[in-house]
Parts: structure tokens; C-alpha cells; sequence
């Protein structure tokens, strides 16, 4: 087998000898053999461990990615399948969120679109009011609080929460989102981002940026699988085979 430098890996990548040596250290390519002067001598092997690990790193990121090249250096195969598998239930669920938000995003605007602007300031609004305005029970309206998805003020003389209009809007939101059966933590990302972006209206535009992150991530992950299963048939020919033969006859 034909030996390679630790500056051939390297410069495949555009990276430098130490991080190759740093990634050797962490486990994420096997331990270089030593010539009797000490200096590492790595083969194909290793090469194909690097591409693996860097490929790994944008679907899955730094810490599992890191996990799966050491769960395969254990030798435990099914580790390392249920961590892919976990990055991949994640973005799906992350794409689910999204789809979610698009709906609910767009169903905020329509209504706002269709609903004359009302008499009084949309702001003022107690807890008792806002729960009855959405159907739900003041407690729905605390456990949001605790949650994060709502941020209300409260009236200084009275000490009671009050409502603004961002808040209403994050609450309608929330309810959209609860309906549709997801879970209280990661509204509050929902909303978070919402929040970040200034606004439903900011936040239109920037679905197309979450939605093309998801798609390179998404690429990202089907290019690492064949990073992946070249590497493990340098490791191993046969995947898995000691671990699944059919049982010895009786």
C-alpha cells in the first residue's frame, strides 16, 4: 500500500499539517504508523478517514461528526448509524418547523390583510383578554411565558402582565404552531427567530434562506454517505457481517 505524508492530506483539503495531526490526536483517522525516526506515515486509509470527517462536518457537525469517526474506530458500526440517523431525524424535524411556519406565517398575514384595523390599540391587551381571544385558558398563556414564546410587560401600578402587539402576534402564532402539535421549545425558536427578524413581514423574506440551508445541509448529508461508505469499506468489507451472521445450526 502506497504511503502518503502528513502534507498530502493536508493539501487535499487546504488544511494544515497540524490539524491533521490534531484530527489523528481526537480520534478522527486512525493512528499513523511511525517510521524508526519518528515521523507519521499515513496510507489511503487515513485519506479516506479525512474525506469521511470533513465531509461529515457540514451535515452533521463538528461534535457528531467527531462521535461517528470514533464510534467507527470502537468498532461500533450501529453507534455511529444512530448518530446519522439522529442528524437526519433533526432535519426533518427542522423541515417540518419550517413548512409549519410558512403555513402559519402566511395564515398571520391573510388574516391581518382581511381584518379591518381594530378600534382601539392592538397592544392593550390583559391576560384574560388575550386567552379569550385566541380560545385558550390564562394558564396556556403562563406555561408560553415559562416557555419563552412570550416576553409580556407588566402594568407598573398593577403589577398584571400586559400584552403587546408583538406579543399577540407571537401568541397567535404559538397556537397556530401548537395545533399542529409541536412541542413548546421549539415555538420558542419559532418565535425567537421572529423575533430576530423584526417582524412576520421580515420574516418572509428570510424563509428562503432557511430553506436553502436546509437543502445544502440536506446534500451535504447525501455526499457525506459516500464519504462514508468508501471509508468503511477500507475498514471493513463487509459492514456489520460479524455482527449479523445467520446462526449456527442446532
Amino acid at each position: 500500500m502506497s504511503t502518503l505524508r502528513p502534507t498530502d492530506l493536508a493539501r487535499e483539503h487546504g488544511i494544515s499539517t497540524q490539524a491533521v495531526r490534531n484530527y489523528e490526536r481526537h480520534g478522527f483517522i486512525p493512528p499513523a504508523e511511525r517510521t524508526p525516526s519518528g515521523y507519521r506515515v499515513y496510507t489511503e486509509v487515513h485519506a479516506a478517514a479525512l474525506r469521511a470527517y470533513l465531509s461529515l462536518v457540514p451535515a452533521y457537525g463538528y461534535a457528531a461528526a467527531g462521535q461517528i469517526m470514533n464510534a467507527l474506530h470502537r468498532d461500533e458500526l450501529d453507534e455511529a448509524l444512530t448518530i446519522v440517523d439522529r442528524g437526519h431525524g433533526l432535519l426533518l424535524r427542522d423541515r417540518d418547523t419550517l413548512a409549519a411556519v410558512r403555513a402559519a406565517v402566511s395564515h398571520l398575514t391573510a388574516e391581518s390583510e382581511a381584518t379591518p384595523a381594530p378600534a382601539r390599540d392592538p397592544g392593550t391587551r390583559t391576560v384574560g383578554e388575550l386567552a379569550h381571544q385566541l380560545g385558550v385558558t390564562p394558564a396556556t398563556l403562563r406555561n408560553w411565558e415559562d416557555a419563552g414564546i412570550l416576553r409580556p410587560a407588566r402594568d407598573p401600578a398593577t403589577g398584571y402582565r400586559v400584552f403587546g402587539a408583538d406579543d399577540i402576534r407571537d401568541a397567535e402564532l404559538a397556537h397556530l404552531l401548537r395545533r399542529g402539535g409541536h412541542l413548546l421549545d421549539h415555538i420558542a425558536g419559532v418565535v425567537h427567530q421572529i423575533r430576530t427578524a423584526g417582524g412576520t413581514d421580515a420574516l418572509v423574506s428570510s424563509l428562503e434562506a432557511w430553506q436553502d440551508k436546509l437543502t445544502a445541509q440536506g446534500l451535504a448529508m447525501l455526499h457525506a454517505a459516500t464519504r462514508l461508505d468508501a471509508y468503511l469499506t477500507h475498514i471493513s468489507p463487509d459492514p456489520g457481517a460479524h455482527k449479523h451472521r445467520a446462526p449456527e445450526p442446532s
